[in-house]
């Protein structure tokens, strides 16, 4: 049967983001639920487009989230279930193949949250992953360490970015974590450390097709930044440039492997300064955190998060089609802050694009159209925000809100 009208989205999301998603959902016509987290009821949601926001309790079990949902659904005619962040994926997911409600189910779902799933769907289609192995059979492991050269790095299979991964020197070194980890190390998996430069690939995508990409090169790997602090910069790459076109074909390839039909994707990629080749990290079907989405804005005109919401309102009958975009060229600085409300205002180079306002943050978007402009401020800026605003934290082995 044909959808009714309007589409009622339920949007859900345990960290404060999405706002422009839901925006523009209410734009195109349709009613949109939001379920969240109980400490983010007094968040800046977008509250004129809500026509409903339920709470949720920390720690709740994911069949009681079921049930609720489901009697929810009684009432209202829920068309589409959109996890804003990746660790709603699942939520999201087990939702849909409850209520049957189209969208991606958990098998593929697994693909953009399971670093060791991802990887070895990646592999089996021909895209090159650095050598890694499952932390499940002792054998295994032993047999990876001694043909494969270390240093190697332990990550966690459902983390998002660099949270909870530890380098591993030598084998003396990793049996004594797995023995701490205990029934919890086969949530892991050991990898090749290969030291390189990180791109990024932010991308749009729907029926199948990569319909936009942008991208990017982080200025130091976000592992470096996140276990060793210090500024986290990315900006857009030169287009046309034989890394523009290496890495659009790899991610085309990328996104057809592991099965994305409609949405965006955040996927990232280092270049290994042993044979200068690109290896895929992860991918992750939503929209890159850190300011990427302004970032991208600022250079093409495209907003991740509104051109999400378009393609989820088109849906499989739907046409999607994406504005008109321009190749101007972007960056992001961003640093934790010493100061409560740290003052840019001396960066007053014509190039500063937008200020970031967040607490104990200090952040710039930056726009040129020369390339090379937005990453020699970067360069320089980094230096200066280092001097005036940088503050460590000890790494986190959960993200925060």
């Amino acid at each position: 049967m044909p959808e009714s009208r309007p589409l009622t989205f339920l949007c859900i999301t345990t960290y404060e983001k999405g706002q422009e998603f839901m925006r523009e959902c209410t734009r195109q016509g349709c009613r949109v639920l939001l379920l969240t987290a109980e400490k983010l009821r007094d968040a800046n949601w977008p509250r004129e487009s809500l026509d409903d926001t339920f709470y949720l309790p920390s720690e709740i079990p994911l069949d009681d989230i079921v049930r609720a949902v489901t009697h929810l659904a009684r009432n209202q005619k829920i068309h589409r279930i959109v996890a804003l962040d990746e660790y709603d994926m699942e939520t999201a997911a087990t939702l849909r193949e409850h209520l049957r409600i189209p969208g991606m189910g958990l098998t593929t779902m697994r693909y953009f949250r399971d670093k060791l799933a991802m990887r070895m769907k990646a592999l089996n289609s021909g895209v090159r992953v650095p050598d890694f192995v499952p932390v499940v059979n002792h054998n295994d492991i032993r047999y990876y360490m001694e043909h494969v050269a270390g240093p190697w790095v332990l990550k966690p299979r459902q983390e998002a970015s660099a949270i909870g991964i530890k380098k591993i020197n030598s084998p003396e070194e990793l049996w004594p974590m797995l023995e701490q980890l205990g029934d919890k190390q086969s949530s892991f998996l050991l990898e090749k450390f290969v030291p390189g430069e990180v791109y990024h690939v932010d991308s749009v995508v729907s029926e199948s097709e990569v319909v936009f990409a942008n991208l990017s090169k982080y200025g130091k790997p976000p592992m470096n930044v996140a276990q060793g602090g210090g500024v986290f910069t990315s900006f857009t790459i030169l287009r046309g440039s034989a890394e523009d076109s290496a890495l659009r074909e790899i991610n085309r390839d990328l996104i057809a492997a592991l099965g994305l039909v409609r949405g965006v994707s955040h996927a990232e990629f280092i270049k290994a300064q042993a044979d200068g080749e690109f290896y895929f990290l992860e991918c992750a079907a939503r929209v890159g955190g850190a300011y990427i989405n302004e970032m991208v804005e600022a250079a093409t005109g495209i907003n991740l998060w509104r051109e999400w919401a378009r393609i989820e309102v088109a849906g499989e009958d739907g046409i999607y089609k994406l504005p008109a975009t321009r190749e101007e060229y972007a960056g992001v600085i961003l640093s934790l802050a010493r100061q409560e409300e740290p003052d840019t205002s001396p960066y007053n180079d014509p190039e500063v694009h937008m200020r970031i306002k967040k607490h104990h943050h200090a952040g710039l978007i930056l726009r040129s159209v020369d390339q090379r402009r937005v990453q020699s401020l970067l360069e320089r800026y980094a230096t200066r925000f280092a001097e005036d605003f940088m503050a460590v934290q000890p790494q986190r082995e959960r993200p925060t809100a």
